[in-house]
């Protein structure tokens, strides 16, 4: 994934968190950004990215910890960006932060890596 991306969709306007994106890249070696879709879904690291709170539209908040290996920053409160130095474990966790809420295929809401596409279906038609 091009970092270039990210400064150039909009994702990173803000002159602060290009600087924070500068930190994760010196810091770690690799990383997986994971949007957010969704009407009242939210995302917040804390306790140094140790912790990881998901609001995804249950009754409750979705509490993570964190693996040693692996910290996690959150980007406006719809884009989290998994890094660490081991390969397996920050895409371990990407995929467990995933599993979560899963993307839907009628309605595109849900989390999603940044360059995953998801193809909508129709659903049904009426007469």
């Amino acid at each position: 994934m091009n970092i270039c991306f990210f400064l150039f969709s909009g994702f990173l306007n803000d002159y602060h968190l290009f600087r924070l994106l500068i930190l994760i890249i010196m810091e770690a070696k690799f990383f997986r950004f994971l949007k957010i879709v969704g009407v009242g879904y939210k995302a917040r690291a804390e306790a140094e990215g140790r912790l990881l709170f998901l609001k995804l539209g249950y009754s409750h908040e979705v509490e993570l910890p964190v693996p040693p290996a692996v910290r996690v920053f959150c980007f406006k409160n719809n884009v989290v960006c998994c890094t660490g130095l081991d390969k397996q474990r920050v895409h371990q966790f990407a995929a467990t932060v995933r599993s979560c809420k899963p993307p839907e295929v009628y309605k595109g809401k849900g989390i999603m890596y940044i360059d995953e596409v998801i193809k909508k279906k129709q659903g049904k038609k009426s007469k």
